[in-house]
């Protein structure tokens, strides 16, 4: 367990220099908002790369808004949890108001500033951590989109099977821990606060 986010930043920091990604001109971060914000910027410093969002957003499942039945991107692609057993026509008007919180949300956090090139860029996506993996397939793939020439995905911990599965999305997988029973990110911190749009604002402005 990590006291929070900024210990659990720093270690996957560490781990990521130990794979050659700091000190290089091609490699930018990118957080998931919210919460993946402040260990991103725990990383981007510790790599000495420059630091951005990308804004995904889960598709929350009827009367289980916490388990993801798809997530959408800031294109308003969609992408389905076949686990989730919802139809596809269902997905997409509920990807609507998803997608809408998206651009919102994009636009917040930039101030009006444009996203940093990613063309022949290595982008490396973090989050606090990963339980179905499909707001980082998402992610992945509209980075993949818009040029990165590598993709990275990276969270202090990951469930097993989301990890084995994004293996197949991303040139590369680093977790910290990826332990057998896991059930939710929150159970490994000791302090996980909710993040609001200004935190992030202020993460993104920090370097």
């Amino acid at each position: 367990m990590w006291r929070d986010r900024i210990e659990a930043g720093r270690e996957l920091a560490a781990e990521l220099a130990r794979r050659g990604y700091a000190g290089r001109a091609d490699v930018i971060v990118l957080g998931v908002p919210r919460g993946g914000v402040e260990v991103a910027r725990e990383v981007a410093d510790g790599l000495g790369a420059p630091l951005d969002v990308v804004v995904v957003r889960k598709i929350g499942a009827p009367g289980w808004a916490e388990f993801a039945a798809g997530a959408v991107d800031l294109d308003g692609a969609v992408h389905a949890n076949p686990e989730a057993g919802v139809s596809r026509s269902w997905l997409e008007q509920a990807a609507v108001a998803e997608h809408a919180e998206a651009l919102r949300r994009s636009d917040a956090y930039r101030k009006g500033r444009g996203p940093l090139e990613l063309a022949g860029r290595t982008a490396i996506v973090v989050d606090d951590g990963i339980a179905t993996g499909l707001t980082a397939v998402a992610a992945l793939r509209w980075l993949s989109g818009r040029g990165a020439a590598r993709t990275v995905i990276a969270a202090p911990v990951m469930a097993p099977d989301s990890a084995r599965r994004l293996m197949a999305e991303a040139d590369e997988v680093v977790a910290l821990t990826a332990p057998a029973g896991f059930a939710a990110v929150g159970e490994f911190y000791g302090r996980f606060p909710q993040l609001s749009d200004d935190d992030v604002t202020r993460l993104l402005a920090i370097g």
